[in-house]
């Protein structure tokens, strides 16, 4: 496992919002992680993340509060990804548009019809 379990960076959010790698993520925010799981799902977990936090004002609340916040929902963007893979949770348009059924080219809708 990886990161530096539980220690949070000082200037987190800062740091946050500068990060490049889902790897920085994980230790800015003191999430423990296997390599592994993050080589095959890192933009998963980050898109998960993005999806639980969207909604959520963190701006103007106190750095601890938002910095708790975003590491338990790493926590579990992670713990996800680590129990299944990016193809059974689907997070992306393509893979979600790749196991919906598709219209025959030929199908004209009742509606189209005059």
């Amino acid at each position: 496992m990886c990161g530096n379990h539980g220690v949070v960076v000082p200037d987190a959010m800062a740091k946050l919002r500068k990060a490049e790698s889902a790897e920085e993520f994980f230790q800015i925010l003191g999430v423990a992680y296997d390599p592994q799981v993050v080589n095959v799902a890192r933009l998963h977990i980050l898109k998960r993340m993005g999806e639980y936090l969207s909604g959520d004002e963190l701006d103007g609340i106190p750095d601890m509060i938002a910095l708790a916040r975003c590491k338990s929902v790493l926590e579990r963007a992670y713990e996800e990804f680590a129990a299944s893979s990016p193809l059974e949770k689907r997070v992306f348009k393509v893979l979600k548009e790749a196991v919906e059924p598709k219209a025959p080219k030929n199908f004209v809708p009742l509606d189209d019809l005059k």
